[in-house]
């Protein structure tokens, strides 16, 4: 009779434990479907979460168990109103990356669950929610990228693409930040990702100049742009062609490879990459570029040898090429690859600027010269010859300086510099009239 009695009180209990559970569960429900709830709503949300964790067993109790314990940065930001937007430190504060991370696995699980079961009683919140949670996100990434914390943005951006994959451009952005996080692994891994899916990031930018700042902002859109021109925001709208970002994606492959010891992994992925895009002057670059790193300079140049043969005339290639040599600290060959590519696109801002910087990195080494020597008639002699030199240099990169700075006036970067060529130069006339435009 005991041993009866055992059973039917243990029935008893789980019995009890599950009625428990979905008391809780509705109770989470209620708050939930508020569009406002209250701060005593938020306390009763947090407690009926934390009762029901420990008894949770049932697949669809742990599907939407997990879904409102994610949610909760939402409920808490509902509870703030909406009389303002909310403050980026107010959204960065709620959505931590863990918090995002958590709340992408638990959409994924709840739409996949949903779509099982037959019955979607979350799937078009979900919609609806990602939508309005995608520009937050980017605020919460524009702060975290303002303090440099690339990791987390890496992590903020993949979730992002987990929200909503046909986004791949937030795929992209994870494996560029978790590169620059030197979180090798996380960047393979979505390198990786991105050459499964055939990404390339080719397409069409939509430009225009914000009067608030003096700056170009791109938007995906042409709607989404003209919308700003129309209301006065924004003005010279243009349109720009993405190019391909194949090649970088295999380039990175490829180094994190070397940089992790695989070698021969690192040359199969770019001969594999090769091998299905022949004519794609971005990989052959690429592959360029890994034996460059390794070394080889028979390769390397063979390469690049074949490289110009395919298209000499392109003025983007060789401005790759120049920047491909000048890593490789070649930079006599680095010059001629930037003049041609001028002479071919007399117009390339780009081409200009990098030309002028490396042109006047040989500063460098003319002032830690001079700034060792003493005051004798030997060291003053010395000093006047590198001042001489000195000037030569910044007389040789000023032609391309000044027309950089003519394409773009607006660059500050152009402009700072050229203002201290300017200076060193003594040409006081000049510099007085760049500093008051």
């Amino acid at each position: 009779m005991k041993i009866k009695q055992i059973i039917v009180a243990g029935t008893l209990l789980v019995s009890v434990a599950s009625f428990a559970q979905k008391d809780e569960l509705k109770a989470l429900k209620k708050i939930y479907d508020r569009d406002t709830p209250s701060s005593e709503d938020v306390i009763a949300y947090k407690a009926n979460l934390n009762k029901l964790e420990p008894i949770v067993t049932e697949e669809a109790d742990k599907v939407y168990f997990n879904y409102y314990k994610a949610v909760l940065p939402q409920i808490e930001l509902a509870s703030l109103g909406t009389a303002t937007p909310p403050k980026p430190e107010q959204l960065a504060k709620l959505f931590t990356p863990s918090a995002i991370s958590d709340l992408a696995s638990a959409y994924a699980n709840t739409l996949d669950f949903e779509k099982k079961s037959g019955k979607k009683i979350f799937t078009s919140d979900i919609n609806e929610d990602v939508a309005v949670l995608k520009p937050m996100l980017f605020q919460v990434v524009v702060s975290l990228d303002g303090q440099k914390k690339y990791k987390e943005v890496s992590q903020v951006f993949y979730s992002m693409y987990q929200f909503d994959k046909k986004d791949t451009d937030n795929l992209y952005y994870a494996a560029s930040y978790a590169t620059n996080s030197e979180d090798y692994t996380k960047a393979l891994e979505y390198y990786n990702e991105l050459k499964s899916i055939n990404y390339t990031g080719e397409g069409t930018s939509y430009v225009a100049k914000s009067k608030a700042t003096g700056q170009d902002e791109s938007f995906k859109t042409k709607e989404e742009r003209d919308k700003l021109v129309t209301i006065g925001t924004h003005t010279n709208p243009r349109e720009e062609k993405l190019p391909s970002k194949k090649g970088e994606i295999y380039k990175n492959i490829a180094l994190i490879l070397v940089q992790q010891g695989k070698i021969e992994e690192a040359k199969t992925a770019i001969s594999d990459a090769r091998k299905t895009n022949p004519e794609d002057t971005s990989l052959m670059l690429t592959e360029a570029n890994l034996y460059l790193k390794l070394n080889d300079k028979a390769t390397y140049s063979k390469i690049i040898s074949d490289v110009l043969q395919k298209d000499p005339n392109n003025p983007t290639l060789l401005y790759n090429l120049a920047v491909l040599t000048d890593e490789g600290k070649d930079t006599d060959q680095a010059e001629k690859y930037y003049k041609k590519a001028i002479e071919l696109k007399p117009d390339y801002f780009d081409a200009y600027l990098n030309l002028s910087e490396l042109l006047l990195r040989k500063d460098e080494v003319f002032v830690k010269e001079m700034n060792k020597l003493g005051t004798s008639d030997k060291d003053n002699k010395r000093y006047e010859v590198l001042k001489s030199e000195r000037n030569k240099c910044f007389t040789n990169a000023l032609p391309y300086l000044e027309k950089a700075v003519q394409l773009q006036p607006d660059n500050q970067a152009a402009k700072s510099t050229l203002m201290s060529v300017y200076n060193a130069l003594e040409m006081t006339d000049k510099l007085k009239a760049l500093k008051g435009k």
